[in-house]
């Protein structure tokens, strides 16, 4: 949300654009006080007075430091917290549900994501889906080499040579493993027996819980990646503000305040989810090293870059003086002495306002409300 003041308070509208040079005198502070609001701040009205001190604000003061950085203004834009790669898993096959993951937990190699009938189906890495029955003399292929590779990280195969051939050692560390699951070894492992994810998976929707039958297809759960991500449906009016690569701020429920990286901005437009709404497009938010308490579908809000100005002069608005004749001001404090300093604005954002003015540098002191 911008810390611009707000239109009809007096000023000119804030940006880069909007900069003249104001003319310069000896201003100083009108004993009436007239306060404008600018972004939720005081801003006093000095007047050209001959030079005569007067008291600019009766309230308490204090001094804030001229600072040199950047000055980012953000537009904040709702989202949904979820989690990457959504898919559906069907059941292994007909019977009932023994066993079923509580929504939430997660899941990693060689353990269980659902038993029916007794017999588990079991989650394995790798990126190409099980599909048919492995087996010694089977063709040679990439599945067969997750398998071996699988087998292999769980502590099975010594003997076994990790690539796509499917030999009598790779049905004998198949048969090792199937003892442990208190399977029977046949030294073969059925396509609807394991599920291949790229890693571990956090457990959605449970559609089959303990106790239901099921059929073969049937959707028995959902499952995602553990990485939680922010989907925001974006307004195709504000798409420039979304880049690939850019440094966020979202807001959890609760108000915590996290940081992010948009990774991905969607190219095609959707139709608006209602009959007045614009088409938007997706664009999805990664936390960087963020908590989320295990939240799942919560709406949060997310700051959006709408300008950033680079390595500028800035002060707390607060510190910024509506100027009678146009314009802003601010009070330069050093020891006693206070004088005013015509300025001109530039981008606001964060409570601070970017300022160019004659003489003014980093390390300056300027008079604010005291807080």
């Amino acid at each position: 949300m911008s810390d611009a003041p707000p239109t009809g308070s007096g000023a000119p509208p804030p940006g880069r654009a909007q900069r003249r040079r104001r003319g310069r005198g000896p201003y100083v502070a009108s004993a009436a006080v007239i306060a404008l609001v600018a972004g939720g701040a005081a801003v006093v009205l000095a007047t050209r007075d001959g030079g005569t001190p007067a008291t600019a604000n009766t309230s308490p003061v204090t001094t804030a430091p001229i600072t040199r950085g950047d000055v980012i203004d953000t537009e904040s834009v709702d989202g949904n917290l979820t989690y990457s790669g959504s898919r559906d898993i069907p059941a292994p096959g007909q019977g009932t549900v023994t066993w079923a993951p509580s929504e939430g937990s997660v899941v990693t190699r060689g353990h269980t994501l659902l038993r029916v009938d007794n017999k588990p189906l079991i989650l394995l890495y790798g990126s190409m889906p099980s599909y048919r029955t492995l087996r010694e003399g089977v063709d040679d292929g990439k599945d067969v080499y997750q398998l071996e590779s699988n087998l292999q990280a769980l502590g099975y195969g010594s003997g076994m040579t990790v690539d796509k051939e499917f030999t009598s050692a790779t049905a004998e560390a198949v048969k090792e493993w199937q003892d442990d699951l208190g399977l029977p070894e046949t030294g073969e492992v059925e396509a609807g027996q394991i599920v291949f994810q790229p890693g571990a998976v956090r457990v959605g929707d449970v559609q089959a819980e303990k106790g239901e039958r099921v059929a073969p297809g049937g959707k028995a759960m959902t499952i995602t990646g553990t990485r939680p991500i922010v989907h925001i449906p974006l307004d195709t009016s504000k798409q420039d503000l979304a880049r690939k690569g850019a440094r966020v701020t979202v807001e959890m429920p609760g108000g915590k305040r996290v940081p992010g990286r948009i990774s991905s901005v969607g190219k095609v437009a959707k139709a608006g989810s209602e009959r007045d709404s614009n088409p938007t497009i997706d664009v999805y938010v990664t936390l960087t090293g963020a908590a989320t308490g295990g939240l799942d579908q919560a709406p949060v809000s997310v700051e959006l870059e709408s300008d950033r100005a680079s390595g500028v002069l800035s002060v707390p608005v607060e510190a910024l003086l509506g100027l009678r004749e146009g314009g802003f001001g601010v009070e330069v404090v050093d020891g006693a002495a206070k004088r005013i300093v015509p300025v001109e604005t530039g981008t606001y954002g964060g409570g601070r306002v970017e300022i160019t003015g004659e003489g003014l540098r980093e390390g300056m002191k300027v008079e604010v409300p005291r807080s």
